[in-house]
């Protein structure tokens, strides 16, 4: 098993949906190259964490 399938589901949704609100805040709406990559990889555990997939807006 890969690390990535074991810590995408450690935590709940909620947990990981307030360090993505930490994450909008404290870049102050704008995200830098690395904190865009630290959202894509929060977004796959959220959707993980959620049973969903994750989809981008049209």
């Amino acid at each position: 098993m890969s690390p990535m399938s074991s810590s995408v589901s450690a935590r709940s949704a909620s947990e990981v949906n307030a360090e993505i609100r930490d994450l909008w805040q404290r870049s102050g709406g704008f995200l830098t190259p690395q904190d865009e990559a630290e959202y894509q990889r929060l977004l796959v555990e959220w959707a993980a964490a959620t049973g969903g997939s994750v989809r981008t807006a049209a």
